[in-house]
């Protein structure tokens, strides 16, 4: 994480400083919005501004935007008026911080700029022998592309694989090429020259410039736009890359990672992805599965995460309850790890004592966990779902408990007796289901044994 503080903070610049430091990031200092500006010409960039609310912030914005320069700002001020605060917002700043500053307020917004602080926590096998994989591939020089869905915590995978490289020591420099407009990604990304278009007033340098010796992550590779794919690759064929409006390349040596959410064969097949491109990412492939399918590491990072946000919040050290437990266990967690941190965070904070219960796992919307809306298997659970009910041969005359009876019985059937699965195809949580099983089984009913079928046990 890279912070560029700019001005004097009002004599808090020191305190500002050591805050960000201990937070694990890197400094630099500006005096003033145009020697800032120069060091993101010159690549010495930044992944957060914290800019004096007495500098010329609208000034500093307007630059940035006209010479493509993307990086959030926030403002920072001593007793500043609401009204400062919000000509502040009003001239380009994401948000504004009071100053003295509060430990804890510069960690969230460094939080809400990078994930650097994220451990790789892997104790399920799937994870396992993901991270072990990763272990051995990360001092080679191969480009990663990294699948998953969105959340499973791609980029907290390529920064352990440039942790563990032999470029540990260089530059890791991250590009969400969701995030960037589509005519700013390419100035972004290969820099431009003075005069290359409106606005470029002088050179600046690019992303893949900054990272030159270290690594390069493309998150979210998918969404660049085809034109800009035919740049990407010459770049990596050639080791060398073009400024906009530049005359001459510019050597690079890098290693690119890239990430997606995206089955790129697919989007190769319908014109959208270069196959060319795909073959010099896809030079080593690692699948990060969702945490529906990594049980065991669902309460790792439950317990990572409540810890940190505990502290975080200055509260003692909070523990799950069994009942919560089970619930964050048989969650379906359509968001993965994104989702299960949010949850986490909003259960330390609803927590009536220092002991986490199963109501206080909500989703923002304020269902419970076990109550969120269908994950990425809806349209399977569904069509399973309906099958039961197909099979289990509703008639006429029968009471709603016979056919409930029925239909769970079938769509455990149809789970092969795994009462995770069926829980979560009948939108019923897992207790619930033992529940019903329980009261069957003592009344003398035939319950298919995990593995297997009524009709096979």
């Amino acid at each position: 994480m890279r912070v560029l503080i700019v001005g004097t903070l009002q004599g808090q610049l020191s305190n500002a400083t050591k805050i960000a430091f201990e937070r694990g990031a890197k400094v630099v200092h500006a005096d003033t919005a145009a020697v800032a500006l120069e060091l993101l010409r010159a690549g010495k960039g930044a992944d957060l501004l914290l800019v004096d609310v007495n500098e010329d912030i609208s000034g500093l914005c307007v630059a940035m935007k006209s010479e493509r320069i993307v990086v959030p700002l926030v403002a920072c001020g001593v007793m500043a008026t609401p009204e400062i605060a919000a000509a502040a917002i009003r001239a380009g700043a994401r948000e504004f911080i009071p100053l003295p500053p509060d430990p804890e307020l510069i960690a969230a917004v460094l939080a809400a700029v990078a994930d650097d602080d994220r451990p790789m926590i892997a104790t399920d096998p799937s994870m396992v022998a993901v991270k072990s994989f990763a272990e051995k591939v990360a001092p080679s020089e191969a480009s990663v592309l990294i699948t998953g869905e969105s959340g499973v915590g791609k980029e907290v995978m390529a920064r352990f694989i440039h942790a563990n490289s032999a470029r540990a020591d260089k530059p890791y420099i991250s590009v969400n090429c969701a995030a960037i407009p589509e005519n700013l990604l390419e100035s972004e990304l290969f820099g431009h020259e003075k005069g290359a278009f409106t606005g470029a007033v002088s050179r600046r340098i690019g992303k893949f410039e900054e990272a030159n010796g270290g690594t390069l992550l493309l998150d979210e590779i998918s969404e660049m736009d085809i034109r800009l794919q035919a740049k990407l690759l010459r770049a990596i064929q050639e080791r060398e890359i073009d400024r906009v409006g530049g005359g001459k390349p510019v050597p690079v040596d890098i290693r690119i990672i890239a990430t997606t959410n995206r089955n790129l064969n697919e989007a190769v097949t319908a014109g959208e992805f270069r196959g060319d491109l795909l073959y010099r990412l896809n030079v080593v492939n690692l699948h990060i599965p969702p945490l529906r399918e990594r049980a065991r590491d669902i309460i790792a990072l439950s317990t990572y995460f409540i810890d940190k946000y505990s502290t975080a919040n200055g509260f003692n050290p909070r523990r799950i309850s069994n009942e919560a437990r089970e619930a964050i266990q048989n969650a379906p967690w359509p968001g993965n790890v994104r989702e299960l941190e949010n949850a986490m965070h909003r259960a330390v904070i609803l927590a009536q004592g220092e002991e986490i219960q199963a109501d206080d796992l909500r989703s923002p919307d304020g269902r419970r966990v076990t109550e969120s809306a269908f994950d990425a298997r809806a349209g399977h659970a569904v069509a399973a779902a309906e099958g039961a009910l197909g099979l289990s041969g509703v008639r006429v005359g029968q009471t709603v408990a016979e056919v409930e009876q029925e239909l769970i019985l079938s769509t455990l059937d149809h789970c092969l007796g795994n009462r995770t699965h069926a829980a979560n195809i009948l939108g019923i949580s897992i207790r619930t289901l033992r529940n019903k099983l329980r009261a069957y089984s003592d009344a003398g009913v035939d319950i298919a044994a995990p593995g297997e079928t009524r009709a096979a046990g």
